[in-house]
């Protein structure tokens, strides 16, 4: 039994503010889009018939209509419950893997996220904790009841040490956390995804992390939906003076793809990080990941200005993606498996 904390109790008011806020323009860094400087290679002799390209893959061990997650966002409150379960339908029907946000708070409250493989049983349903509370005492009893509630294909813990350093109610004590994860993929009964949440993860995190047995790794990179961001948003003035020029912090993703995919041989890479349509998913691709993924771009299109649930906008948002990826293949001449397996040494 995992007991709600005064913690919990602080989370599951703070989960709706964060919904708002990753919508806003709040969340996004104000660097340059780095997917701006990259350019596919053009073919003007395709040979190929666009009828007929195919964009689906393999996933933890389901079929994709074309390699895309939707990303953590939301969890622990009855809008975030509302916005799954419509992510979930979505997501079944347009064939694309969903990755919940943060279980912790749920759980605590006894919220069972049960209706959401009832709602996507054909596709990979990804659980979610934080590395820090993985770390924590009954860091494993919370995971197993993440996994178990959800019937998860896989469970992604999050690393946010930035996230966490800015939150009023932040962890700042992360020793352990690479042996907690060990200790997972040792014991736990599914696949372990490590993500971070808009500061990236680097070569050589990965490299621990692919030492300790783990698979699958969401890089996560500045330029999308940033959590550090999100939480500087809450703080007052002068707290978030302290933390300012910290918020276009970490790593950039066309700088560490290409080498990620040429060390980490025997590691599934989620590329997310600011994608805002097909080509950009094609030019993640192309990068080295193999499979892209996003967040702002699927909360806005579902949800309204005024909390209207909008599936069929979603599912044409969707639908777009998968066509315009269908689009850069034909306009390189490229087969799926021709255009991941030639990715650059460089950008």
């Amino acid at each position: 039994m995992i007991n709600p904390t005064e913690k919990d109790l602080i989370s599951a008011n703070r989960k709706d503010i964060h919904i708002d806020l990753a919508k806003s323009e709040v969340s996004r860094p104000s660097v340059a889009h780095p997917l701006d400087l990259i350019s596919l290679p053009h073919n003007a002799l395709p040979e190929m018939n666009f009828e007929e390209i195919e964009t689906s893959c393999k996933f933890l061990g389901k079929r994709l209509s074309f390699p895309f997650m939707i990303t953590g966002m939301t969890g622990g409150t009855k809008r975030g419950d509302k916005l799954n379960a419509a992510f979930a339908k979505v997501a079944n029907q347009s064939g694309v893997a969903l990755g919940l946000g943060s279980q912790r708070t749920s759980i605590a409250h006894g919220r069972s996220q049960k209706k959401i493989r009832k709602l996507a049983p054909n596709i990979p349903l990804i659980g979610n904790i934080g590395g820090i509370q993985l770390a924590q005492e009954n860091g494993l009893d919370l995971a197993r009841a993440a996994i178990d509630d959800l019937e998860a294909d896989a469970l992604a813990i999050h690393l946010n040490p930035l996230q966490e350093l800015i939150q009023i109610e932040g962890e700042r004590n992360w020793c352990g956390v690479l042996n907690a994860i060990e200790g997972a993929v040792k014991m736990l009964p599914c696949p372990i995804i490590v993500k971070e949440v808009g500061a990236g993860i680097s070569l050589a995190v990965a490299q621990k992390l692919q030492n300790v047995g783990v698979h699958y790794i969401d890089v996560a990179c500045v330029a999308g939906t940033n959590w550090a961001r999100i939480e500087a948003a809450r703080l007052p003035s002068k707290q978030r003076d302290i933390y300012t020029p910290f918020l276009d912090w970490g790593h950039i993703i066309t700088d560490i793809l290409p080498e990620m995919r040429q060390s980490l041989k025997n590691v599934t890479i989620i590329g997310s990080g600011g994608l805002r349509d097909g080509l950009d998913l094609a030019k993640l691709l192309w990068l080295g990941c193999h499979i892209g993924g996003g967040a702002s771009i699927i909360l806005n299109s579902l949800e309204t200005k005024t909390l209207e649930i909008r599936e069929e906008q979603l599912l044409n948002s969707l639908e777009t993606i998968k066509q315009q990826l269908s689009i850069a293949l034909f306009l390189t001449g490229m087969k799926m498996s021709d255009f991941i397996n030639n990715f650059p040494t460089k950008p």
